[in-house]
């Protein structure tokens, strides 16, 4: 599993405390069982918060931008088309 980011603790933490207080207002609770039950809930809550957080990931380099065109790597292959033709005819990439 990978490391939480400071933005997923962030919101993690914000998210137990916040439904730790609104949980124990509305139930008035004052027992020490309830309070347990409270706060184990409110940090299930935050956990669960902080792990589906989405995440930025770093722009990936490798892709070209949406519209260009990617530059030809390599001389251009030759007799791929019809034989009589000279023309080149795509070949499907196997890369994503």
């Amino acid at each position: 599993m990978p490391r939480p980011n400071p933005a997923q603790l962030a919101c993690g933490s914000a998210t137990v405390i916040l439904s730790a207080l609104v949980m124990l207002l509305v139930t008035q609770t004052r027992s020490g069982t309830g309070v347990t039950v409270v706060a184990t809930a409110a940090l299930a809550l935050g956990l669960l918060v902080a792990v589906t957080v989405p995440v930025r990931r770093p722009a990936d380099r490798s892709r070209p931008a949406a519209g260009s065109v990617p530059a030809q790597r390599g001389p251009a292959r030759t007799g791929t088309g019809d034989a009589g033709s000279g023309q080149r005819v795509p070949q499907p990439s196997l890369r994503r």
